[in-house]
Formats: structure tokens, C-alpha cells, sequence
């Protein structure tokens, strides 16, 4: 099933190219109970029901195929003939003409369908004339086959919101009269699935509003087809695998769930670069393809066989697209995540360059006032004790200092009044000793 197949019927759905014959309801309460029948000629509508029942209609044609448009298929069995596809397959040929089996089909959604409150059961029936087209897709004016379906809507049916209005008669806001809404649909199907511009009687594509919760139990007991998972559930079933089985740390594990993201984004980009849009079949995740995008992300080998296991058998033959794995917040937060490392990184390399560039400076002072004090027959000591006063000093020096290490980066050579100097600044705290006496400076 190809979206191009899905967009060809949509746009058909239109006033000047809808060709809808017939259309039937079915109104049911919370208590399952059948409340209204009704059929409709469509082009006999009045233009508002009209233009409402068909915006219905074009729901069940919309969303992300493998998402929100299932593929479902009805199992094959040489031996056995499936009693709902035979249903479905006369039910479409009676045109909806057939009161007798209308009913066992509104029955049979009425008793599988797993919901509390009203819901309206609408169905469609058509009879598609497919123009062929050539491979550039040039449409010729001829019959390719006659594509004739029928479209189911489920639609919720609801109690308008309480509230005020305005009753012009009586000039007057008073509270309004709450009223039973139709909704959009939230399920629904195509039978049989227009796939590669035909009928497939073997298939049906099936509609679900709320890709978290899209009613298996229509798909195997009303349709009798096998129950698929959408794209959502496999994603949060195959994110629930890997952290179950990589480790009890949180963290640790939602690291690597995001280096195991990455490996198979990189699969599938890979994979298109070989085939185009047009040739390549999408990606599906085998277990051989499982095992090497885990041990690419570093996952230890008792987990990978643990993985594996499980994927096996919670996906079993209807094994998931690559894509449909693939968790776009997650890997847009491992990118945001990298770019933070490595500014990290960054400013780290930075800080320690600079902490070198500090020393190198500190070295460089220290090394400039001993060479200008040198010259000038002097000379600058280091001492840890500044008050100590028997310190023996045998030296040609003139002129010995003793200061702490870090008052040496604060002193400077200065000319003043014609005379060179040393300036050593002195804080209010600080004490000094010239020669054993006190505070003479």
C-alpha cells in the first residue's frame, strides 16, 4: 500500500468528482441498541449533509500509512473460505440494496466493537472508473478496471458542551438546548485496499484515529483479518525491550536506547542512498539486522541474546519497519546532547589553555624583575617566613629582599625622580622588616 493510491481516492472525494451511489447509517446507544436505520442517494443530499459526509469520508483516507492506515490481510487458508471476507465481498456487489445484510454487518461492528456511547456506523459505496496512465504518468482517456469498494466510518456521537445562547424571538440568553453531535470518525476501513491503482480482495486498509489504541479487536472480529500494531505501539513496545533488557540504571540505559536510535537512522539513510523513493521496498527490521545495530551500540552480549528473544516474540512474524522504529524526539535529544559534550569539551580545553597561559605570564614577570635587579647589583629571595631575623646573608649584594611568593608578581621597576626603584605595594594588613626593624615603611 502506497500513499499515491491513498491521495488518488482522496481527491476524488470532491462535488465535481465524488461518484458515491449510495450511503447507509446506523445510529447505536450506549446499550448497543440499534436506534436509527437510514439510507441516502448521495448526489441527492442537501449541500450542507453533503459536504459534511463527505469530510467524513475523507477522514478515513487520511493520516501516515503504517501509522494512522493499516494493511490488513485475511488469512489465507486453502481449505477454508473466510465467512467476514465473504460478507464484506457481498455486501460491496449488493451496492448497500441488501436491508438483510446491512444488518449482519452493522451486528457484527455493534458486537466487536470494544466502546462506551452513542456512535454512528456510516457506509459508503463507489464504483471508481481507473484511468490507465503510462509510466510517466500521462493519463490516457480508457478504462483501466472499474475499482468498486465500500468505505466504513465509525463516527463518536456526543452531547454538545452545556452553555448560553441567545433567543432572538424572545430577545433573551437563556441556556441552550444541548444536542446530540456526530464527531469525526475515529475508526474506520476501505474494503476491498486500492493497492497499486486495483482491487485487492485480499486486503483492507483500516483507519484508526488514536494510533496508541486502534481496536484490534475490529480488525480480527468484525473484518476477520489479523490484528496489526501501528507504528506507535511498536515503537514504545521495541523502546520497552531494549531498557528492560540493557540495565536497571536509568540513565545508563536510555544512553545507549540512544546510540541504538542512531546506528539504525544511519541503517536507513544508508539504505536510501543505494535505492531512491521510487525503487527501494522500506526496511524491515529482521533479527539478523537487530543483532548487528546492537552490537554496533555496545550492548553486552548476554542482552543482545535477551533483545533478540524478546523482539522475536513480541513481534513474531509481523516483524516492524525500520522507520517506524525510529523515535525523532529521541534522536533530535542525542543530538542536542552531543553538541552540549562537545562545547563542554570545549570550554574545557580552553580553561586549562588559559590556566596555562596564566603561569606562563607569572613566570615570565618573575623572570624580568630578577633580571633588571641583577643589574643593578641586587638581588630577590623567596622566603616563607617574611619575620624571620636570623637569616645569615653572605652575598656582594647591596641590596637583599625576602617577601612571600605571592607578593612577587605585585613588584615593579620604576623610575622616580631620575633614581631607579623597587615598588613593592603594601596592604594595611601587611607588616614589613628592613634590616630587623619594624614597620619602618
Amino acid at each position: 500500500m502506497k500513499k499515491k493510491d491513498l491521495l488518488e481516492l482522496k481527491k476524488r472525494l470532491k462535488k465535481d468528482h465524488c461518484t458515491f451511489t449510495k450511503m447507509c447509517g446506523c445510529y447505536v446507544n450506549g446499550e448497543k441498541n440499534i436506534l436509527l436505520n437510514f439510507r441516502e442517494t448521495f448526489l441527492n443530499l442537501d449541500e450542507d449533509e453533503y459536504f459534511k459526509y463527505l469530510e467524513i469520508a475523507k477522514k478515513v483516507l487520511s493520516g501516515t500509512i503504517g501509522n494512522n492506515i493499516l494493511e490488513l490481510n485475511f488469512p489465507l487458508n486453502e481449505n477454508l473460505e473466510n465467512e467476514k471476507q465473504l460478507s464484506l465481498m457481498q455486501l460491496k456487489k449488493s451496492q448497500l440494496k441488501d436491508d438483510v445484510l446491512l444488518e449482519d454487518f452493522y451486528n457484527s461492528i455493534i458486537d466487536a466493537y470494544d466502546y462506551t456511547g452513542n456512535f454512528l456506523i456510516l457506509v459508503f459505496h463507489d464504483a471508481y472508473d481507473v484511468i490507465t496512465k503510462t509510466k510517466d504518468n500521462a493519463k490516457i482517456d480508457e478504462s483501466e478496471e472499474v475499482y468498486e469498494y465500500i468505505l466504513c466510518a465509525l463516527c463518536p456521537v456526543s452531547l454538545s458542551e452545556p452553555g448560553l445562547r441567545y433567543f432572538e424571538e424572545e430577545k433573551k440568553i437563556k441556556a441552550r438546548i444541548r444536542d446530540w453531535v456526530v464527531n469525526a470518525p475515529t475508526l474506520g476501513f476501505v474494503f476491498p485496499a486500492f493497492i497499486d491503482r486495483s482491487s485487492d480482495v485480499n486486503s483492507v486498509m483500516y483507519y484508526t484515529k488514536n494510533a496508541k489504541d486502534p481496536h484490534p479487536e475490529l480488525m480480527e472480529n468484525a473484518l476477520g483479518c489479523s490484528s496489526k500494531q501501528t507504528a506507535t505501539i511498536q515503537k514504545e513496545a521495541f523502546q520497552t525491550i531494549i531498557k528492560d533488557s540493557i540495565s536497571d540504571d536509568e540513565k545508563k540505559a536510555e544512553k545507549i536506547f540512544m546510540e541504538i536510535q542512531e546506528n539504525l537512522n544511519t541503517m536507513i539513510d544508508e539504505y536510501n542512498e543505494i535505492y531512491d523513493d521510487t525503487d527501494g521496498e522500506p526496511i524491515i527490521l529482521k533479527q539478523k539486522d537487530i543483532q548487528n545495530i546492537l552490537t554496533e551500540s555496545g550492548v553486552p552480549e548476554e542482552a543482545t541474546t535477551k533483545i533478540e528473544k524478546s523482539y522475536v516474540e513480541n513481534f513474531g512474524e509481523d516483524l516492524p519497519l525500520a522507520e517506524h522504529l525510529i523515535d525523532s524526539k529521541i534522536l533530535k535529544a542525542s543530538a542536542q546532547r552531543k553538541k552540549e559534550e562537545h562545547l563542554a569539551k570545549q570550554v574545557e580545553i580552553l580553561q586549562s589553555r588559559l590556566e596555562e597561559v596564566k603561569q606562563e605570564v607569572a613566570v615570565d614577570n618573575e623572570t624580568d624583575l630578577s633580571t633588571e635587579l641583577n643589574d643593578d647589583n641586587m638581588i630577590l629571595e623567596e622566603s616563607e617566613d617574611t619575620n624571620s631575623e636570623d637569616n645569615n646573608v653572605t652575598s656582594s649584594y647591596d641590596v637583599i629582599l625576602q617577601v612571600k611568593p605571592e607578593k612577587i608578581p605585585q613588584i615593579k621597576s620604576q623610575i622616580i625622580d631620575g633614581q631607579k626603584c623597587i615598588v613593592i605595594p603594601i596592604n594595611e594588613d601587611e607588616q614589613t622588616t628592613v634590616n630587623g626593624l619594624n614597620d619602618l615603611i
